[in-house]
């Protein structure tokens, strides 16, 4: 079996639909709102486990109720999530708004997303897999290092948006052109 670590995001998403979007100091009424599971990392995890390999999850979670949440989706596509360690503050959330026409507006908040990292165990598993997949939803810091705990010759994938539009973006290695 193919074993996978994904180091990465996790959020929990709020989807709410409207028929248009508010503008500026307006507040319109939304059709339906949903919760989700995500995170570009998350959303790889299960996408691997649910395919059959063998995932290992690296990322990092908060000390509310969503933390919960999100972990037991992971989980219960078969994701190892002992890699996934609990910090003070929030869990990652996304606000997306979709409009009558499927336009979309994403808020997020990356919460403890923002200071994963790979510790000693997280480099271990990254060094016995056969993929290792990363994105750039957490610390650039964190995603080269844990390419570099990769084994030689093992093939990794970095997800890159094809646009990065935040105050981050030049920390995290996105251009904001």
């Amino acid at each position: 079996m193919t074993s996978v670590v994904v180091v990465g995001s996790v959020n929990l998403d709020a989807i709410t639909v409207c028929e248009r979007f508010p503008r500026p100091g307006e507040t319109v009424t939304g059709v339906s709102v949903a919760f989700g599971q995500g995170g570009k990392g998350a959303n790889q995890a299960r996408a691997a486990a649910r395919a059959g390999a063998a995932t290992v999850f690296v990322g990092a979670v908060g000390d509310d109720d969503a933390a919960d949440t999100v972990l037991g989706s992971l989980e219960s596509a078969g994701v190892d999530v002992s890699r996934v360690r609990r910090t003070g503050g929030s869990t990652g959330f996304a606000n997306v708004t979709v409009d009558a026409s499927g336009e979309n507006h994403i808020i997020v908040v990356p919460g403890a997303n923002a200071s994963v990292t790979a510790d000693d165990a997280a480099r271990a598993a990254i060094a016995d897999a056969d993929v290792l997949l990363l994105q750039l939803e957490i610390p650039l810091d964190s995603v080269l290092d844990a390419a570099r705990a990769a084994r030689d010759g093992e093939p990794s994938c970095c997800s890159i948006p094809p646009r990065c539009r935040s105050s981050r973006a030049s920390s995290s290695g996105c251009s904001t052109a």
